[in-house]
């Protein structure tokens, strides 16, 4: 990145708490890419304990790594869209919940409000699928978002095929990857990645 201008990089953090240890290893990867991160946090990722960890510790973390307090809520979220100084923003995990809400249009909560006012800027919003129904109720949202302007994903595959069938994560060490794509107005190839 020497000799261009610092990137900003939205990222917004939703409550698929299984995922939060390798996002903040996502997060450290970024940081040292020189990138401005900014987190934006759920009110779930922000306030809800769960058998992963006390949000408290994870917001805390978040903030350390990226030196940013970063979004809270809807009317924080919302300058995002008149300003536009976000160069790409990544939903990174992106529940079934907020692919649901995402697909129809609805901004009740800071993430979302985030999408909507960043789209409207027509730059890249990145998604990195986590959620158990991705192959049931929320399939129909993945296929209308993989087609609309200016939406990507990062690469994802059945985590748990035998367990959970319907249930689809995106292999989050390519978000990195997925961004440098994504600010080319590129989808990173092959979209649909086993795991092992």
């Amino acid at each position: 990145m020497s000799g261009k201008e610092r990137l900003t990089v939205g990222f917004a953090i939703t409550g698929s708490f299984c995922t939060y240890e390798k996002i903040k290893e996502v997060l450290r990867i970024l940081m040292k890419q020189n990138l401005h991160v900014i987190p934006i946090f759920s009110e779930e990722a922000r306030g809800l304990d769960t058998r992963f960890g006390k949000a408290e510790d994870f917001v805390k973390e978040v903030r350390e790594i990226t030196s940013e307090q970063g979004i809270c809520t809807i009317p924080q979220a919302e300058p995002i869209g008149p300003f536009g100084f976000l160069d790409i923003l990544v939903i990174a995990p992106c529940t079934g919940n907020t692919l649901a809400k995402l697909c129809s249009g609805i901004t009740d909560t800071p993430v979302l409000m985030a999408a909507k006012a960043h789209l409207r800027n027509e730059k890249p919003l990145l998604i990195s699928v986590s959620t158990n129904d991705a192959m049931g109720m929320n399939f129909k949202n993945i296929g209308a978002l993989y087609n609309m302007k200016h939406v990507y994903f990062v690469p994802f595959g059945q985590d748990d095929w035998t367990k959970k069938p319907n249930s689809l994560i995106s292999h989050v060490e390519l978000i990195p990857q997925s961004i440098q794509a994504a600010l080319h107005g590129k989808q990173l190839q092959p979209v649909l990645r086993a795991y092992q």
